[in-house]
């Protein structure tokens, strides 16, 4: 028998396991508050950001009859749901309709509206991400990212509890680092309330890239800035900070946080390690940032004035009232290297074979005589057989190589025209000489999946994972599912996008 004190000290030992396990539990937003500076919004479409959060986390919309759903963890404080993404999207296209704040504020992300600079869809609204492009597991369990192409971006122009004025804040953002651009700009954080640039200081939010037009860091970039309004900081001085590295972690955690005439810039390895201060001290040596005078809007993946020309991948951030210390952000991070981030395919179906020579057949009734080919730089689709001349069956004949712009995925070397790929120019496909450059490897990369019709294989860009090769009117596009572009069109999408692969006619 056991006696009452042995029983009250094994209670005691329950009790406190109990709440280690609680406290290893706590998510970000739990920590911030612990630390006095809560979360007055928290976006992720990888997992809920309080332990004891169980709503939804992101909204889908799917292409084949517009209608939605949401997804949310699988267990309160877990991780996303992405079996019921995928559920809800097979045989059609999805796209990411709203990011849902978990902090119980409301301060939801939806479609970017036009602003400064208009976006690429209709009314001059930006564009939403694909649902499938950033496909992560944590702690081995699938879940999707924020893939932002550009023309890409959400926005809410109306917070609650939002810094505003000079008052103090804090913010993180978990992010790709080795997805970005040099365009304006990849930002998370407070923006203008009219989605105008409305002066200097009037925007504080965390900038992801390699932009030189303003500010920089050490090396070539990227790197974590601030974007302040008409400006990228890496510090004090309105040029340089050496002390601000370049970074280019597959998971990096990137944090910026300011209060009156103090503000800083700290990041790491989302997947191991600590974060480091790369910058901490007196606001920008220009008019107009000290005192700061934020608007208290939120952005995801443009500029304050909805400039949309950057590429970057969010997996999940928040925003706080207060500035946390350094101690709170360092128990954040060790909370996300906790998460074990790590990458997922990005290819499903009929295996491709680096060094392989294929060919690809359409498969829309009426056409599936006809291959993806070209005539010079155009690709389009050409009726081809055996008994076609070499020349033919040259054009329509491609090398599988490794991805050019990513090793997880794919591209495809003319037959006929060695050294020169299929890659994507405002949306055609042309066959053009490689010439190395990051836009040109980014653009020839591309990520085969099951196909859309339920036949082959569908051939989805890299980096607007919201298109697919498409045969229209005879012409090769990567083209979405809808959308404002003629060769968008929704009448036989599935169909037009579904390629059986053979084995190459050369």
């Amino acid at each position: 028998m056991f006696s009452r004190s042995s029983l009250d000290r094994t209670w005691a030992i329950a009790l406190g396991l109990v709440a280690t396990s609680s406290l290893v539990a706590a998510g970000p937003c739990d920590i911030y508050s612990s630390g006095g500076t809560p979360c007055i919004a928290a976006h992720s479409t990888t997992r809920a950001l309080y332990s004891a959060f169980s709503g939804s986390l992101y909204q889908v919309k799917r292409g084949s009859d517009n209608t939605t759903t949401t997804i949310a963890p699988l267990s309160a404080g877990g991780v996303a749901n992405a079996a019921r993404q995928d559920s809800f999207c097979a045989g059609t296209t999805c796209l990411i309709t709203i990011i849902y704040d978990q902090s119980g504020r409301n301060n939801h992300l939806t479609q970017a509206p036009p602003g400064g600079f208009a976006g690429p869809e209709s009314n001059g609204y930006d564009n939403y991400a694909s649902a499938i492009g950033a496909p992560v597991t944590l702690n081995g369990q699938k879940a999707y990212g924020v893939f932002i192409s550009p023309g890409t971006g959400y926005r809410n122009n109306a917070v609650s509890g939002s810094a505003k004025g000079d008052a103090p804040e804090g913010m993180y953002a978990v992010l790709d680092g080795t997805h970005y651009n040099a365009a304006c700009c990849f930002d998370y954080g407070n923006a203008e309330t009219s989605s105008r640039d409305t002066g200097n200081g009037h925007m504080e939010a965390i900038y992801f890239g390699d932009n030189t037009v303003w500010g920089t860091g050490s090396g070539s970039g990227p790197w974590v800035m601030a974007d302040l309004e008409n400006g990228l900081f890496s510090g004090e001085n309105v040029k340089q900070n050496t002390a601000d590295p370049t970074v280019n972690y597959r998971f990096l955690t990137a944090v910026v946080k300011g209060e009156p005439n103090q503000w800083a810039i700290r990041g790491a390895n989302a997947a191991s390690g600590a974060l480091a201060s790369y910058y901490s001290g007196p606001r920008p040596n220009a008019a107009g940032y000290n005192p700061m005078s934020k608007e208290g809007a939120i952005i995801l993946g443009i500029g304050g004035d909805n400039s949309n020309g950057a590429q970057g991948t969010f997996y999940e951030g928040v925003m706080t009232t207060g500035y946390p210390s350094d101690a709170t952000e360092n128990s954040v991070q060790a909370n996300i290297v906790a998460a074990k981030y790590a990458t997922a395919s990005l290819t499903s179906g009929t295996a491709f074979t680096v060094g392989s020579s294929i060919s690809l057949r359409v498969t829309t009734p009426g056409y599936d005589t006809r291959y993806i080919a070209h005539t010079g730089a155009t690709v389009n689709t050409q009726v081809v057989t055996s008994s076609s001349a070499t020349a033919l069956k040259q054009q329509a004949s491609w090398t599988v190589r490794t991805g050019l712009g990513n090793s997880a995925c794919f591209s495809f070397e003319s037959k006929d025209t060695p050294g020169s790929y299929i890659r994507h120019y405002n949306f055609a496909l042309q066959v053009n000489a490689g010439d190395g450059t990051k836009q040109f490897n980014e653009d020839a990369t591309f990520c085969p999946q099951s196909g859309l019709s339920g036949t082959g294989s569908s051939i989805r860009s890299w980096s607007y994972p919201t298109r697919y090769f498409r045969h229209y009117a005879n012409v090769g596009y990567i083209a979405s599912n809808g959308g404002v572009h003629t060769f968008d069109n929704v009448a036989s999408f599935n169909n037009d996008v579904s390629f059986v692969v053979s084995t190459g006619f050369a």
